[in-house]
């Protein structure tokens, strides 16, 4: 599903204008973008958390050179699903019916 065409069911289900749905959305993301820059980690009771992960500092292997290559410690953006959110994906009749086919 894209985001137009989440825009596009909120607004057939709530009545409100694409329009104005629209906005409402980007500014929901550009929100849950500049706090999580800021360092913020955002909690939506009953969905989800999107929080900044901690990579350690590592060495890697780039392989068609044959070199090491040092990354650094960095944060990285995650999302991780509140457990009413796992559930009712894991007891979804039409996501059992997919695993099943």
């Amino acid at each position: 599903m894209t985001k137009a065409e989440v825009i596009a069911e909120i607004a057939d289900k709530t009545g409100i204008e694409k329009a104005d749905v629209s906005a409402t959305v980007e500014a929901f993301f550009k929100v849950v973008k500049d706090s999580m820059a800021e360092g913020n980690n955002i909690y939506v009771r009953g969905f989800g958390s999107f929080v900044n992960k901690k990579r350690a500092k590592k060495v890697a292997r780039n392989i068609s050179k044959n070199t090491s290559i040092i990354i650094d410690e960095h944060f990285i953006p995650s999302f991780k699903p509140s457990k009413t959110f796992i559930g009712k994906i894991k007891n979804s009749k039409k996501i059992k019916a997919l695993a099943n086919a």
